[in-house]
């Protein structure tokens, strides 16, 4: 898994950012999503290194090998503001002032706060399987409030700890075919780890506040996106059965949108990874296979 790549622990203060990367090129950070590490992405990045990238992928603050700050009443430590900061330090340490950017799900949230808030280090950016949390929030019904019930439920004190904790095994349930096994063992490692998983809680926590009101806050200042962007979603997953065409949600935030959904299941890093890295590649500029 990762072959030819190299790991790095960078240092953040606060935090501490496990980091893969390989490849020559043009630089392209890849963000997973919850509750997965890094090595999601162990399909894909391969593959951009074949198409002519250097590629970067970091585990989200508190998920798999990062760490972050003990959690406070404001959740800001964990607020995805300062997540992207992270990766804009990890990028500076690696020797890359301007990237090309994927995120998948909350990664996706935070490659959007990176793109607002740094609009000038980030070339190209693809959003997977996410819309801005605001837009979430703003089409709450009850289906969407049974699909998706973990977040109001990731969102309460405390509760959410014991009960995953008392069994992470059943809690967080991997296919170790689907996923790879190496992947599998390293995600079922994280899962284990109660710090860990107060962390990916945070990440929520924080979504429904924090993050929110930042959301609002551009919106309310007409802040956008100023880079392209690239819409991505998993035609088996619900994003377009709860909310229609991805495209047009995401059109206000940005200049430039486009985009199309994959045959795939949610966790399309693993599921359809030739899909996903051919159109990130041809998106990215990437040379031809």
């Amino acid at each position: 898994m990762f072959e030819d790549f190299e790991t790095r622990q960078v240092d953040i203060g606060e935090a501490s950012a496990f980091v893969r990367h390989g490849g020559q090129g043009p630089p392209v950070v890849l963000l997973h999503g919850h509750p997965r590490t890094s090595a999601t992405w162990h399909r894909v990045a391969p593959r951009l290194v074949r198409r002519g990238f250097t590629v970067v992928c970091p585990d989200l603050r508190g998920y798999g090998r990062s760490t972050g700050p003990a959690p406070t009443a404001d959740h800001a430590g964990y607020s995805k503001r300062a997540v992207a900061g992270d990766v804009v330090t990890v990028m500076r340490a690696l020797g890359h002032d301007r990237f090309a950017l994927a995120g998948h799900d909350r990664g996706g949230a935070v490659a959007l706060r990176l793109v607002l808030d740094h609009p000038d280090v980030v070339t190209r950016v693809a959003l997977i399987d996410c819309l801005p949390i605001t837009e979430h929030l703003s089409r709450v019904t009850a289906e969407f409030a049974t699909q998706w019930w973990h977040w109001f439920f990731f969102a309460q004190p405390d509760i959410p700890e014991r009960v995953i904790n008392a069994d992470p095994d059943s809690w967080y349930r991997g296919d170790p075919h689907r996923m790879g096994r190496e992947n599998h063992d390293e995600w079922r490692a994280a899962m284990r780890n109660p710090d860990v998983v107060r962390a990916m809680l945070e990440d929520y926590r924080a979504g429904l506040t924090i993050d929110r009101r930042h959301e609002d806050e551009d919106r309310a200042a007409g802040v956008r996106i100023q880079c392209p962007a690239l819409i991505l979603w998993s035609l088996q997953d619900d994003l377009e059965d709860l909310y229609g065409d991805p495209l047009k949600i995401w059109q206000p935030w940005a200049a430039d949108v486009r985009g199309h959904g994959i045959d795939s299941g949610h966790h399309v890093a693993e599921r359809a990874p030739q899909a996903l890295s051919s159109s990130l590649a041809d998106f990215f500029g990437g040379r031809t296979e």
